[in-house]
């Protein structure tokens, strides 16, 4: 298998140009009232369509509309409302733990600091800093799998792993992380896909190093 080059400096920097240019106002198509509802939602989206989570959290957020319910949960309850999701048992039990966390260490607050959101069961960095990016603001990046995919396609990164392409990214952008990363989900999640990828026409065919593995 042909290894992708990097992409230069200047490809770096015209990338980024065209993804704030395309993207300029790019959100989470997760939705959410409030930050306990934008958590749930985001550790439910885990190898998870957030359409699938759309479906799922009107009822779950009715059941249960705040950490203090959650937390008194009865895990099979919970199940029910999430059981068309990917993995429901573990996130079930983890949403459950989150909530009690929540409430008796913050006062049954959501933290909104990443190394307090880090600790809450379920709460990985990725998920800690996609709900920081999306309800702050903050200068983060997070990889999920569309994030991997683009950053490789577009040469942004060689690593193996979804931390260490978080680290590369961080490095070669350094601003606007927030907006970069909500604009390559989208962008991986409909034109930049796993399967069938949209290239034709595409604004970032320029900088592609992957173009020709998805010629017939």
């Amino acid at each position: 298998m042909t290894k992708i080059k990097k992409a230069t400096k200047k490809e770096i920097e015209a990338i980024k140009a065209l993804f704030l240019e395309h993207y300029p106002n790019s959100t989470t198509e997760l939705n959410y009232r409030n930050l306990y509802e934008l958590l749930v939602s985001v550790m439910l989206s885990a190898q998870c369509t957030d359409k699938r989570v759309n479906v799922i959290t009107p009822a779950l957020f009715k059941a249960y509309p705040d950490p203090a319910s959650l937390a008194n949960a009865d895990p099979n309850s919970v199940k029910s409302y999430i059981n068309t999701c990917s993995f429901f048992n573990n996130k079930a039990k983890n949403l459950i733990k989150m909530a009690q966390s929540v409430v008796e260490n913050h006062d049954g607050k959501v933290p909104l600091e990443r190394n307090e959101l880090i600790k809450l069961a379920g709460v990985g960095q990725k998920t800690a800093n996609v709900v920081m990016i999306e309800y702050t603001g903050a200068n983060l990046m997070a990889v999920d799998t569309h994030v991997f995919r683009v950053a490789h396609r577009l040469g942004l990164s060689q690593a193996k792993t979804a931390l260490k392409t978080e680290e590369d990214l961080n490095k070669i952008f350094k601003t606007d992380l927030h907006r970069l990363h909500q604009a390559m989900v989208l962008f991986g999640r409909y034109r930049c896909k796993a399967l069938k990828p949209e290239c034709e026409g595409c604004f970032m065919e320029a900088y592609c190093k992957s173009k020709e593995t998805f010629k017939v």
